[in-house]
């Protein structure tokens, strides 16, 4: 049941002048700007290419809560990573539409462009500008780096509401690596129970990105489905993103005919990867694709319908999975799609932990992520629909735990979700880009 949403704390020109009590300001990289969605910021555009946007109001002495997002609005993962940018940024702007906020907000926007070296000079822009927290980076080939050369060397925290490889959870990372998404360790049981009890298939090959994602989600495939399941994959064959052709791959894979073809990879090399498949080979084999791959845009931009084509991808079915919808439509003018309840919820956590930690230092707000976020004796349930009413409680110094849009967010001793929801998809018939949702799984981690 959805909760009822407070209309005093629901967005209501975010951003402008008329709202009483707003501070701070919201850069954006030039390069990637609020493209992608409605509702963006605008502002004047500095010498440094950097787009500022100043609220109004404040007072000076308040405390200056700094947060940033970092996503690829550019690159292999555009298409799916402006919306989630955007759900990422819809905290602070809900705050700010607020008004009487007890701290003033500086959120900034930087552009990974779907590039680990990209995604480093971005974060280290980010370390040198001040900002302790981080939601984002976005894909697994990212993230890693990153955190690695950038966030854990520099003491910020990082929350991940994408990046699912098993990996992340062994890192020496001393707390400060979170993530709202859940790891792949996981989905590729997932894939494995949907590919023999819903598709009925005892052969596969599979074609993964040649990154730390693509690696580990079809290891973690194979082992489920030939150890789990008796099905037998006859061939793993990597990819590099954003080729002219695949034809050369997918001849490697569909040889020996195996049952169901398996892709890992992202919307603008998919685009490639489907077009050269039915150029090729029947619509009548299945094919099982993961959440990089969930893209509405994917079949006119094929040019099929993609019947033939399935997906599993982690679902959004938090507490508070309904009023974030809600917001999120107000402001973009859409619903939401695949990871974009998990940013809000990344920022949402990093927001509150900052609000209780009292500073801008990293070191000590990983300290308040959990507090803020799982279960407590005595502590008051925050939800989307009352996230203001919530970071005014914490600034109080009240207890409370935040239960999300995406799950209830509890993280475990590795900074990970405790538990999750899958969604076994396909793509419909029409060429509209509809997508269906044809069952649900629950796992615990």
């Amino acid at each position: 049941m959805a909760r009822k949403i407070d209309r005093r704390d629901v967005l209501k020109g975010a951003g402008t002048a008329g709202v009483v009590g707003l501070a701070g300001c919201i850069t954006q990289n030039g390069s990637g700007g609020d493209t992608g969605g409605g509702g963006g910021e605008t502002g004047d555009t500095t010498d440094s290419g950097m787009e500022t946007t100043e609220g109004s109001g404040g007072s000076e002495s308040m405390r200056t809560v700094m947060h940033s997002v970092l996503m690829p609005v550019t690159g292999d993962l555009a298409s799916l990573g402006g919306p989630i940018r955007d759900g990422g940024t819809l905290p602070v702007k809900q705050l700010r539409a607020a008004g009487d906020m007890p701290v003033e907000f500086d959120q900034t926007v930087e552009d990974t462009q779907t590039d680990p070296q990209a995604g480093i000079q971005a974060a280290n822009a980010l370390a040198n500008a001040g900002y302790p927290t981080v939601c984002g980076p976005a894909s697994s080939g990212v993230n890693l780096q990153v955190t690695q050369q950038v966030l854990i060397p520099n003491g910020m925290v990082g929350c991940s509401p994408s990046s699912t490889s098993p990996n992340v959870t062994t890192l020496d990372d001393n707390d400060l690596i979170f993530r709202t998404a859940p790891s792949d360790a996981l989905q590729g049981q997932v894939m494995a129970q949907v590919s023999d009890e819903n598709l009925g298939h005892t052969s596969a090959a599979v074609m993964y990105v040649n990154n730390d994602y693509g690696q580990a989600l079809a290891d973690s495939f194979t082992q489920s489905f030939e150890n789990n399941h008796g099905g037998t994959v006859q061939q793993q064959v990597a990819f590099t993103k954003e080729k002219s052709s695949y034809t050369s791959e997918l001849s490697t894979a569909m040889n020996g005919s195996p049952g169901m073809l398996v892709v890992i990879g992202y919307p603008a090399s998919g685009i490639q990867i489907f077009r050269d498949y039915y150029a090729n080979y029947s619509d009548d084999t299945d094919i099982l694709v993961t959440d990089g791959l969930v893209d509405p845009t994917l079949p006119e931009n094929v040019g099929n319908n993609m019947s033939n084509v399935y997906a599993t991808t982690p679902q959004a079915t938090g507490p508070g999975q309904e009023e974030f919808a809600s917001l999120y439509e107000e402001e973009y003018g859409r619903a939401p799609g695949v990871f974009n309840a998990h940013a809000y919820d990344a920022s949402a956590v990093c927001l509150l932990a900052n609000v209780k930690a009292g500073t801008n230092d990293g070191s000590v707000i990983k300290e308040e992520m959990r507090p803020v976020a799982n279960p407590s004796d005595g502590g008051t349930e925050i939800t989307p629909g009352n996230l203001p009413k919530g970071l005014r409680m914490v600034a109080n110094g009240e207890d409370v735990y935040y239960s999300g849009a995406s799950s209830s967010v509890n993280f475990d001793e590795n900074g990970d979700m405790t538990a999750v929801t899958y969604a076994f998809l396909q793509y419909n018939t029409d060429m509209e880009g509809n997508i269906e949702t044809l069952s649900t799984i629950d796992f615990q981690a």
